[in-house]
């Protein structure tokens, strides 16, 4: 299976260099693996269009290294959908390892 994608070039997802300590708090909280670790042990942005905007690594950023504008992506499609709002659908798709047809989506999350 391919990885999940949101929105190519889109995401608010942020992270400052300068604040992180390599603590891995946000690796430990992302869902969609969207963060990883540089060669010098610190945060590093290792898959941005995987990022749903969910919030959680800058919620649980001690430094306040990360900054998303939680809310305005995938995660906000889900909860509406789960609450039965119409509004805000689900714009995820499945990105194979080969070119998947254009347009394709899945449920997200």
């Amino acid at each position: 299976m391919g990885r999940m994608v949101y929105l190519k070039d889109v995401v608010t997802l942020n992270l400052n260099e300068e604040k992180c300590i390599g603590c891995g708090m946000c690796i430990e909280v992302c869902p969609h693996a969207a963060i990883g670790m540089n060669s010098v042990g610190r945060a590093r942005i290792q898959d941005r269009d995987a990022c749903m905007e969910c919030g959680a690594c800058s919620r649980n950023c001690p430094f306040e290294a990360i900054s998303v504008q939680a809310g305005v992506g995938c995660a906000a499609a889900v909860i509406n959908s789960l609450l039965g709002r119409k509004e805000g659908e689900c714009c995820c798709l499945i990105e194979s390892e080969t070119v998947p047809p254009a347009g394709k989506k899945s449920t997200c999350c």
